[in-house]
């Protein structure tokens, strides 16, 4: 468990560098026992999501055959993870769960943090799979070694994009599930058992966006996106997370309500998404002023000495680093072609081929210019390759908004009915949650 005390730590810089990373909600526990229950939906990553929110030690129950995968057996097993049995796997070994249970048992009733993904396995469906007992019987045999209930935290992980670098990830953190009045039945009760994993359920759909298809995705982000723009809104992560999670259960229910007139709307929505995404603009831009003055003020702001700065390191992080982020991409890719475990890959492949990067020209420094010049180098180039990416990033959503500005601007008639076909679509989404509401 030599990884055990630093997991939170590593798993908050993995993550904050691989995604645009945010996190909100409520506060993990940080002394006595807690049982960590969240969505399964992106490998190795969901558990580094989970310990940083966590902000402290946590032990993850993981099936068993990652403790023996040569490319991530030492990562798991160094966390302190404790192997869970799956029939999927080989049903002959599922005995060996007793096992797993009484040492999750003792580090609950040690104090301990312990997390778990009730789905019982990672996958890329649109919402929540049926999950598994194994929670709840967590919990209630914890409870009887503890003698009192104790927090079961839901943690609800979202992602944009979530094989794609540098894209969108929120995780929330929702109020501990109430169960007190179950916590003396045991595990063994199968009522109790039932009515557990039905609680455990609900607390992660409340910070969770789950669709009916993925077709309904264009859908939900889009109607967002649209009264996003429209109405004056709160515009931080978890803000946008609770708005989809909205829209999503809006759509579910408007549409088990019959009405054809949400599925029309449903419809417009989408094509309005679609076609928007053809001229390469958001429903945002569409209110963009294409005022030429203002432009100008705007351009003068990134010629100056900071954003020249901003620039020019941009540029270096692309030539020092082009090669290795290239590879890591390569050898990911190399080694899984699934959806749900490629950024895992990436996370711990780049991790070893930037470092032997840095160290390579580290050593060609070293010879070149002798042992001082070999240390500055292993100093500087990683906070140039941090401070870099963020620059990179910045140029890039700065060259993006010029496009978009461009885009508006030379179709302004068209601008004008988009304008006007956004504002008709957010008053109907206006009225479509008042139905709701009804």
């Amino acid at each position: 468990m030599w990884l055990l005390s630093s997991l939170s730590a590593i798993s908050g810089v993995a993550v904050r560098l691989y995604y645009r990373a945010s996190r909100s909600g409520a506060s993990v526990p940080q002394e006595g026992p807690v049982l960590l229950v969240g969505n399964h939906q992106n490998s190795l990553l969901d558990p580094a999501f989970v310990a940083w929110a966590a902000a402290r030690p946590v032990r993850f129950l993981a099936k068993a055959p990652l403790f023996t995968d040569l490319k991530v057996g030492w990562l798991v097993r160094g966390a302190g993870s404790l192997p869970v049995y799956r029939r999927e796997d080989d049903a002959s070994q599922m005995g060996r769960n007793e096992n797993t249970f009484r040492a999750v048992h003792d580090a609950l009733g040690s104090g301990a943090a312990v997390a778990i993904f009730p789905e019982g396995v990672s996958h890329s469906e649109p919402g929540l799979v049926p999950l598994k007992t194994g929670a709840a019987r967590i919990a209630l045999g914890g409870a009887a070694v503890i003698g009192s209930a104790f927090p079961i935290v839901p943690i609800g992980l979202v992602f944009r994009e979530k094989d794609r670098f540098r894209s969108a990830a929120h995780v929330m953190v929702g109020a501990p599930i109430g169960w007190d009045d179950l916590a003396g039945k045991g595990e063994r009760d199968a009522d109790a058992v039932r009515a557990l994993t039905e609680r455990i359920e609900r607390g992660i759909r409340a910070v969770t966006i789950n669709l009916a298809k993925w077709e309904d995705d264009d859908v939900v982000r889009t109607a967002e996106a649209i009264w996003s723009a429209e109405r004056d809104v709160e515009h931080t992560p978890a803000a946008r997370v609770a708005r989809l999670a909205t829209a999503s259960e809006t759509l579910a229910e408007l549409r088990a309500s019959g009405d054809v007139r949400w599925a029309a709307l449903a419809d417009e929505v989408r094509d309005y998404g679609r076609m928007l995404r053809a001229f390469g603009v958001r429903p945002v831009d569409v209110l963009l002023s294409t005022d030429i003055s203002r432009a100008a003020r705007w351009a003068l702001r990134l010629l100056r000495v900071a954003g020249l700065a901003q620039a020019a390191l941009a540029t270096a992080a692309l030539v020092l680093f082009w090669v290795p982020y290239r590879l890591t991409g390569a050898v990911a890719s190399r080694l899984t072609s699934h959806r749900d475990t490629v950024s895992t890959y990436r996370v711990l492949g780049g991790a070893l081929i930037f470092s032997l990067w840095i160290a390579g020209l580290a050593t060609v420094g070293g010879v070149a210019g002798g042992w001082a010049v070999a240390v500055a180098i292993l100093i500087v180039l990683p906070p140039v390759a941090v401070v870099g990416l963020h620059a990179v990033e910045r140029w890039g959503k700065t060259v993006l908004q010029a496009r978009r500005w461009l885009i508006i601007r030379r179709g302004t008639a068209h601008a004008s009915v988009l304008r006007d076909r956004q504002r008709d679509l957010a008053r109907r989404l206006d009225e479509a949650l008042a139905a709701r509401a009804a």
